[in-house]
Order: structure tokens, then C-alpha cells, then sequence
């Protein structure tokens, strides 16, 4: 059987190529970023309460994915890499199998029943009228958002990061844009956002069937045998993974699912989408903690399985190379926060204290690396697993505490020390498990530097009119990200760098 094959050693793991694979990933994350910057165009055409719905549907759509997927993107990049070629085959077809059909069938299930399930959903009267139409339409996007998941996912667990830049931002974002503005110019003012969401969707599924050509022998793929012991391999580290995978993406899409279903009517689609505003605007320093995420996957997975200890280095360059980047983009977010909220429709401002803790938040979990990802890839399967509880724990127990009075503002706070207790449990873990753990001098010599530059952002913030200011802001960030880069590394990360390194003259 393919299984009893002995697997291939994988190559040893450098710190370039963590570099090289977190710019690629980092490139294909800055999906994020367009959709960030499209926000303001999606509140403005359609408005805030029809884009809160939108934001609540695509966040039911995307929690059932991740537990009808059953962590199977993420379990290939642990599968994969130590198999065979037909044992690898044989994974990805599995993978498909599972995350496809039950998708299929959740979606006509919800199809039929478009009107029932309308009925949960807070809606301003306008989008209740047309939202049984539009559920029965939007529920397609399971099984085309499954296969985008897990065709990604198995490109990934190939060391293969680039492809994602074109499917992500120059076709899935970028249509998803033009589809909206046309939709609108047509005078489809309810439905026209969820339905460009689902064309883009379609785009994006088409341009992933030659995605998996290119790392897989289509021909193969459909005719690898699965032997029981890879099934069980499979679906064991998929249902290990996905507690933690499920509750990552909770703390994700189900805050402004929770604020819609939890506020009546209007009340409910207007705080899921300014919640979903700051969210997103906060998800740009996120970027690049989650680049690294993506590539030390299954770079960690298969140094795991040479020599354990030497995760430890990598662990320590994408801590640095994190906190160099993050807090400092964070610092700007906060104080030109009001110049970016006023490129939405005037009502957007009501976000603003949202986006203070959201990106603190984010600040906060990047100084501390990609440690919750290498947990999972080393080995072990409990930890994940407590760490989801943790998260969700909090998570729920400060939503059911705070959002019903305090409503977007409180999901914000709850969402924010969730991030925060989970990631730095996972830290802890990795100190007294393996004896790994990010801080070293030079990374409390950048995160030094990087809150002086903070500080002198503040003081811009203050006493600068509003043109100037953000002009301030803008060179200060760009000092203090340099100086991060160029004392909060050392010299061979500076050098893993490699060309962006030279051009900064970081070396």
C-alpha cells in the first residue's frame, strides 16, 4: 500500500525560505487589505444596515464550511508533506470529497427552506422583504467557498504560497468589486452585494481547478485509492485541528453573526456592520502574523519531523519580524483611525472606538509570533484543543456579558482579550513543553523602538492640524518601521530578507 512507503525526508527549513514564502502569503493575505479599502464603497453603495447583513450571512456561511471542511485544508498540510505521491493524491481527493458533498447538500437543504431561515436574521425592512431570495441564492456559496478552502489549502501544503496572490486579490477581491459596482450602477441595491460576493466566488472556484493542476496530477487525483489508514490519518488530524481551526475563524466571522441575531431588526444589521468595519480595518496589521501563519504550517510540520528543535529559530524570526512590522502599523491605525473612517458614509464614525481595541488587540497577539499555529503543527493535539476552549470560553462568556447592552462595543472588548488570553496561552505552552519562547534582546529592542515611534505619533495626533497630521503620521510610521527592521532583527534576519533587505538597506 502507498501508506507503508517509507516517507521522503523533507528538506531542512531556512530562515529564507520563511521569509520568502510569509512575502508571497503576505502578498495573497492582502486580499484583506482590498476588502478593507472596498468597505467604503459597499457601505456607500448599498448602506450600513444591508452591508451588516451581507457581512452576517458570509459569516454563517463561512463557521459551517469550517466545520463541515473538518479542518481538512489545514490536515493536508500536515498530511501531505510526509506522504508519497499517491498517498498525497490520495489525501487532497479525500479532502475534496468531505469538504464538497456535505457543503452541497447543506445548500439546497437551505435552498428549500429559504424562508424559515430568513426568519432568524435581523434585517432593516427593505432587506427583509427580498431576503428569503437572497438566502436561497447565498447558501451556493458553501460548497464554492469548500473547494476554494481546500484546493488553497492543498496548494499550500505543497511549499507553494504564490498562487493565492491571484486568486485571492486580482480575482476573488478585485471581482468581487466590480461585480458590486455594476450590480449598483443596475439599480440592485438589497441583493447586489451578495450577489457579486457569489459571482466572485465562482471565479474564484474555476481559476482553482487549474490551481490543483498545477500541484497535482488531475488524472491521479481521481483515481488514488484511499487505503483505511490514510482516511484515518486524514480525518484524525483534521478533527484534532479543527477546535482550534473552528474557533480562529469564530472569533472571525461569528461576532457579527452573534450582534445580528442578537439585536432586533435594523439595530441588529447596523452593529454587525460597524463591528464588521472596524474588524476588517483592524485585520491589516494581521497580515503579516497571519503570512507567517500560512507558511509555518506546513514549513514546521515537516521540520518537526527532521529535528523538532529546530523550529525554535524560525518560531524566533517570525516573532521579530512581526513585532518589527505590527506595532508600528498599528500605531498608525489608531491615531489617522478618524481620516480612515471618513472615506465612509458619515455614520461609519460610530466604529471608531471599536477599531482602538480591535487593533490593540492585534498589536498586542503579534508580539508574541505565530505561536498558536506551531502548537499545532508540532505534535500536539491536546493543547490546540485547550486553547480553542480557552478562546471561545472567554470569548462567549464576555459576549453574553457585554453585547446585549453595550452591543458592537461590547463584541469588540470580547473579541479583543479572547485573542489576546488564547494567543498567549499557546505561548506559554510552547515555554514549558518544548522550551520555546519568542523573547529575546533583540525583539524588546524593536518593540522599544517600535512604542517610542508610537508615542511620537501620539504627540502628531495632538498637535497637528488634520492634513499635516496624518502626513506626520504617515513619515513616522514609515522611521519607525525601518528602525524596527534595522534594530529589532538580527543580521541573518535582516539577510533572510534577502532583495527587500538591500533596497531598505537593512544590511
Amino acid at each position: 500500500m502507498a501508506t507503508d512507503s517509507p516517507p521522503p525526508a523533507p528538506p531542512a527549513v531556512t530562515r529564507n525560505e520563511v521569509a520568502r514564502g510569509a512575502g508571497l502569503a503576505g502578498l495573497s493575505r492582502a486580499g484583506a487589505l482590498i476588502e478593507a479599502l472596498a468597505q467604503p464603497l459597499y457601505t456607500r453603495f448599498f448602506g450600513i444596515e444591508t452591508y451588516g447583513l451581507y457581512v452576517a450571512l458570509w459569516g454563517a456561511v463561512s463557521i459551517l464550511v469550517n466545520v463541515i471542511h473538518l479542518s481538512m485544508p489545514v490536515a493536508l498540510q500536515r498530511v501531505v508533506p510526509t506522504h508519497d505521491e499517491e498517498a498525497a493524491h490520495g489525501a487532497v481527493k479525500l479532502s475534496l470529497i468531505v469538504a464538497i458533498l456535505p457543503a452541497s447538500c447543506i445548500a439546497l437543504l437551505v435552498t428549500l427552506n429559504a424562508h424559515t431561515v430568513a426568519g432568524v436574521f435581523s434585517a432593516a425592512p427593505d432587506d427583509a422583504e427580498r431576503l428569503p431570495a437572497a438566502i436561497a441564492l447565498f447558501a451556493w456559496a458553501l460548497p464554492l467557498w469548500a473547494f476554494i478552502e481546500t484546493a488553497t489549502g492543498a496548494a499550500r501544503a505543497r511549499r507553494a504560497f504564490g498562487p493565492e496572490i491571484r486568486l485571492r486579490i486580482f480575482w476573488e477581491q478585485i471581482a468581487r468589486i466590480l461585480f458590486a459596482t455594476t450590480f449598483f450602477l443596475a439599480g440592485a441595491t438589497n441583493n447586489g452585494l451578495i450577489i457579486a460576493h457569489l459571482c466572485s466566488l465562482a471565479v474564484t472556484a474555476g481559476l482553482c481547478i487549474p490551481l490543483l493542476g498545477r500541484y497535482y496530477d488531475l488524472k491521479l487525483l481521481l483515481r488514488a485509492p484511499l487505503p483505511r489508514g490514510l482516511v484515518r490519518e486524514l480525518l484524525v488530524t483534521g478533527a484534532a485541528l479543527l477546535p482550534s481551526n473552528l474557533s480562529r475563524r469564530a472569533l472571525i466571522d461569528a461576532p457579527p453573526l452573534v450582534l445580528n441575531l442578537l439585536l432586533p431588526g435594523s439595530k441588529g444589521a447596523a452593529a454587525a456592520g460597524l463591528f464588521e468595519i472596524a474588524r476588517k480595518i483592524s485585520t491589516v496589521p494581521l497580515i503579516v502574523r497571519q503570512a507567517f501563519q500560512y507558511v509555518l504550517a506546513p514549513l514546521s510540520s515537516a521540520q518537526a519531523h527532521v529535528d523538532r528543535a529546530q523550529v525554535a529559530p524560525l518560531y524566533h524570526f517570525a516573532s521579530r519580524v512581526s513585532t518589527a512590522l505590527v506595532v508600528p502599523l498599528s500605531g498608525l491605525l489608531i491615531f489617522a483611525a478618524v481620516d480612515i473612517l471618513s472615506l465612509y458614509q458619515p455614520r461609519a464614525a460610530a466604529a471608531l472606538p471599536l477599531l482602538y481595541i480591535l487593533v490593540t488587540a492585534r498589536a498586542i497577539e503579534a508580539i508574541v509570533g505565530p505561536a498558536s499555529t506551531i502548537v499545532e503543527m508540532i505534535g500536539h493535539r491536546a493543547l490546540p484543543l485547550l486553547n480553542s476552549f480557552i478562546a471561545i470560553a472567554v470569548w462567549a462568556g464576555l459576549a453574553w456579558w457585554l453585547a446585549p447592552g453595550s452591543g458592537a462595543h461590547g463584541m469588540a472588548w470580547a473579541i479583543a482579550i479572547a485573542t489576546v488570553v488564547s494567543t498567549y496561552a499557546a505561548t506559554l505552552e510552547l515555554q514549558i513543553s518544548d522550551g520555546v519562547q519568542p523573547f529575546d534582546r533583540k525583539l524588546f529592542q524593536g518593540l522599544g523602538l517600535a512604542l517610542a515611534g508610537i508615542g511620537l505619533m501620539a504627540a502628531a495626533e495632538y498637535l497637528l492640524p488634520g492634513p499635516l497630521r496624518f502626513v506626520v503620521l504617515f513619515a513616522l510610521w514609515a522611521g519607525t518601521s525601518w528602525l524596527t527592521l534595522r534594530f529589532g532583527l538580527t543580521r541573518e534576519d535582516r539577510e533572510a530578507l534577502g532583495g527587500l533587505s538591500r533596497k531598505l538597506r537593512l544590511v
